[in-house]
């Protein structure tokens, strides 16, 4: 998992567009660069959502409930490669027919490891079957378990610390679904930039 923090991600501005590049490490840095990242949620079809607690080595959010799956694009990826592959990599899922939902910006520090998620970060679903075959990856994942949205909705309010700062935001764009712009999640360029963005702090609860 370290080697990926030499990996490089997409810098944007808050409309989306692509400004330049750095490396993950990087941009986590604080105050934070301001990039590119996709959050992923696998739905079953009685609605529940799959759920994973980030792995203890985690240097983001260790231990913290998040989304399915998330990841940065690589500068210039398309969204669905991008997150097909983290989606292999963390939870050995085969790829899957992925939309997005919506956007939403966020910015929040850590505050075990001092590091910052400021990400502009599309928001993927995937209709799964509720017996979907994984193969968790323990330097990724330390254990799944499947909610209902609303249920997760009103823990989130009761209990923010235990989950990834995002993830309230995420939740919120599955619920509330926002049209994309035309292009989908197929892009990650200027074609996506356009899909409502939902401005979150924190509490709207990375990588």
């Amino acid at each position: 998992m370290t080697s990926r923090e030499g990996h490089l991600v997409e810098l944007v501005d808050g409309a989306g567009h692509a400004l330049g590049e750095d490396t993950v490490a990087a941009a986590h840095q604080p105050p934070g660069r301001l990039h590119r990242a996709f959050s992923v949620l696998l739905v079953a079809p009685d609605g529940r959502i799959l759920l994973q607690q980030r792995a203890a080595v985690k240097t983001r959010f260790p231990l913290r409930w998040a989304n399915s799956c998330c990841g940065h694009p690589l500068p210039g990826q398309p969204l669905v490669e991008a997150a097909n592959r983290r989606l292999a990599e963390e939870l050995g899922v085969a790829p899957v027919d992925l939309t997005e939902v919506g956007v939403h910006l966020y910015h929040a520090e850590d505050p075990a490891t001092g590091r910052v998620e400021f990400e502009y970060d599309h928001v993927l679903r995937a209709d799964v079957p509720a017996d979907l075959p994984t193969r968790p990856d323990p330097a990724e994942v330390a254990t799944l378990r499947w909610v209902d949205p609303h249920e997760l909705a009103a823990d989130l309010d009761a209990t923010p610390e235990a989950y990834a700062p995002w993830l309230g935001g995420v939740v919120r764009q599955l619920l509330r679904p926002a049209r994309p712009a035309a292009g989908g999640a197929g892009s990650s360029g200027a074609g996506s930039a356009g899909a409502p963005v939902d401005e979150a702090p924190e509490r709207s609860g990375g990588r």
